[in-house]
């Protein structure tokens, strides 16, 4: 059996004059959560919605579980599970009747103690009789998580699962996803928050304009980036003092507070604190700063993420 779950070769996608996708290629392990990292509009939505089978791409391939996507989709259908950006529930359809419902349409007939148990797993029992009008945003995202589980899927696909989410109900879905990925699942997700993609992610592809420009862990992406750690304190030091310090390759002074640049953190900070004790400064508000994957983002396409900034209070 292959380690890979998912196997992309080289696909395209046109619509009109607008090329969404161009060669794209990579890989998905089994039993990794992979991040499609980009802005709106960068491919990520037309690249899950190609390896699911629901379009087709214009050329190159996409093998699934061992399976040609062109050959086989029916088949892969049934082993995987799918979160749109938007799930389509009937309105006058209660929460346990929708899971009812999308199991009838795997095939598979839900007694109302397993349609509870799969409510239960996304803390959804208490909604079980609610329509879906009356739950919040956060609760109509886990419901949607729950009917993609309906056929206990190899491999789930979610499409901007936290958009739109406040930070606790965010977070919260973090964890569901961490929980269904050590359950043995694939998981592939696409978001436009690096910090998402940096505490979800094992492996990350940042796609930008329907081209994948990087692909690897977020730390090795970051290491690629070859830049300084950024080291801020207060000015309180003669520049000549701190131009001793190993691995500094740069200093900025502005504003009361000095700038150190570090190619060597560890060392440097404890050079840092070895010179404060010697000259017998008290130093605090030190702040350490590494390079991001919003740096490597910026280095590859020459622009920032410039949709949503996710609330710092989300990552607490």
């Amino acid at each position: 059996m292959s380690e890979h779950a998912i196997e992309v070769h080289q696909i395209t996608k046109r619509y009109g004059a607008i090329q969404a996708l161009n060669d794209v290629s990579f890989s998905v392990r089994r039993g990794e959560i992979f991040a499609l990292l980009g802005p709106n509009g960068a491919g990520k939505t037309t690249t899950l919605s190609i390896i699911e089978g629901i379009r087709r791409a214009d050329s190159g391939s996409v093998q699934v579980l061992g399976m040609d996507m062109a050959t086989h989709a029916r088949q892969i259908k049934r082993r995987i599970g799918v979160q749109l950006q938007t799930t389509s529930l009937l309105p006058d359809l209660p929460v346990i009747e929708q899971v009812w419902l999308f199991g009838r349409l795997y095939g598979i007939a839900m007694n109302h103690t397993h349609a509870l148990a799969l409510l239960d797993l996304f803390g959804l029992r208490e909604q079980a009789h609610r329509l879906p009008e009356h739950l919040s945003g956060g609760q109509r995202q886990r419901l949607a998580l729950a009917i993609a589980l309906v056929n206990d899927p190899e491999i789930l696909f979610l499409d901007e699962p936290t958009s739109g989410l406040d930070p606790q109900s965010r977070r919260t879905l973090w964890d569901t996803i961490r929980r269904l990925r050590d359950e043995g699942r694939t998981i592939v997700l696409t978001t436009h928050y690096m910090e998402e993609a940096a505490m979800l992610a094992h492996r990350v592809g940042i796609i930008d304009a329907g081209k994948l420009l990087a692909l690897g862990t977020p730390g090795e992406l970051i290491r690629q980036l070859n830049r300084p750690t950024a080291i801020t304190l207060p000015d309180i030091f003669p520049v000549e003092a701190l131009a001793t310090l190993p691995a500094i390759v740069a200093i900025n002074r502005e504003g009361g507070r000095a700038v150190l640049y570090t190619q060597d953190e560890p060392r440097s900070y404890q050079a840092l604190m070895q010179l404060a004790h010697e000259r017998g400064l008290l130093l605090n508000d030190v702040r350490i700063q590494p390079p991001t994957l919003e740096d490597v983002f910026l280095h590859l396409t020459g622009h920032t993420l410039t949709n949503e900034v996710m609330p710092t209070a989300a990552l607490s």
